[in-house]
């Protein structure tokens, strides 16, 4: 018993390293293909306060949506289609579902209505779907897939018609949902709470919590050797642990032989005299991460190396929701993710369980 406790769970970590100034960088595909995120926390060495334009872009998230009992037919409207689809981003997930467990939907901004159901409520539908990956040898879940931007899913067609028959009448399915939605252009748009205005609307703002550690010591991360080299860098894996726990609090100038705590810093490490970590959590969008990261960008060439000559970590960690059909593709079951950036170099994790 106890030697399984000293055991991590089993998991992979995928380092990939990067720059921003090459064509084929895939940070922003990581950035735009993890749709829904809950937690966006960021590390600035030898910063003292937020600098102001990252604060602004903090700022300017806005507020997101909780729209009560709605029904998920209300997606296959035309106009729905042609105020938010065509119009901007929008994102939708139901709230207080279990993956695992309940009916769960989700609206991704490619236009796509994802439904991950349990058999009785499959088979009541009549969609065709597939099993899920929870399922496990005999399919209990499946997954449906519509995509509400196709040509077959005009108003008049057979499709469209099958499927408001089935979201309807024949298996009706109303959720809570966690609603965002970013438009293509700053002209006046329909807001979300004027649309949905018969049903139960509740704003949301993003909360955000600051700290400043002093007299940190940060791990020594040297592009050219990921795997660590004694004495002279550490490995990714040794700077995520890290991360992670600067990311909550914990903490880490502790001795190897402590009997509370014997998590520490990996050598070799350098001092700083300080650390400001910013964590928001909320219902934040790519979107809103894009803007985070290309202003860090700026933060780490400009402020930090270029002018500071700091040969330090600044980083950026999202913490995706679990409970989304999203999870069944191979792709995007990263529990976590960071941006790590190191001089003109950005070493992207994607942590998968």
């Amino acid at each position: 018993m106890l030697t399984a406790l000293q055991t991590c769970p089993r998991h992979l970590l995928v380092c990939e390293k990067s720059s921003f100034l090459q064509e084929r960088s895939r940070h922003s595909a990581h950035v735009e293909t993890h749709y829904y995120n809950y937690c966006v926390s960021i590390c600035l060495p030898e910063c003292r306060l937020l600098p102001e334009k990252v604060k602004n872009i903090i700022d300017d998230f806005g507020s997101y949506y909780l729209v009560k009992n709605l029904p998920v037919n209300e997606f296959l409207t035309q106009e729905f289609n042609d105020r938010f689809l065509k119009k901007g981003l929008f994102y939708a997930l139901s709230y207080n579902t279990r993956i695992d467990q309940d009916n769960v939907a989700a609206v991704l901004p490619t236009g796509k209505l994802i439904l991950s159901v349990n058999k009785d409520t499959y088979e009541e539908m009549g969609l065709q779907g597939k099993p899920s990956l929870y399922s496990g040898k005999k399919a209990i879940r499946y997954i449906v897939t519509i995509d509400l931007s196709d040509s077959s899913m005009s108003p008049d067609g057979k499709k469209f018609q099958r499927v408001k028959w089935a979201l309807t009448e024949k298996k009706p399915l109303a959720l809570d949902f966690l609603v965002s939605w970013d438009p293509l252009d700053n002209s006046e748009q329909p807001s979300i709470q004027s649309y949905y205005s018969k049903y139960v609307v509740k704003e949301c703002r993003f909360q955000v919590n600051s700290n400043v550690s002093r007299d940190l010591l940060c791990p020594v991360l040297k592009s050219d050797e990921l795997h660590g080299k004694e004495g002279t860098s550490c490995s990714a894996s040794e700077v995520f642990e890290w991360l992670g726990a600067i990311s909550n609090e914990i903490n880490c100038n502790n001795e190897s032989n402590s009997f509370i705590s014997s998590f520490c810093c990996p050598e070799p490490s350098i001092l700083v005299e300080q650390a400001h970590v910013c964590t928001v959590t909320g219902f934040i969008t790519p979107t809103k991460i894009q803007k985070l990261v290309k202003q860090l960008r700026y933060v780490s060439f400009i402020v930090l190396f270029a002018k500071a000559r700091l040969k330090i970590l600044l980083h950026c960690t999202c913490s995706p929701l679990l409970n989304n059909p999203l999870t069944d593709d191979p792709l995007l079951q990263s529990a976590l993710w960071m941006l790590v950036m190191c001089c003109n170099l950005v070493l992207d994790y994607n942590n998968q369980l």
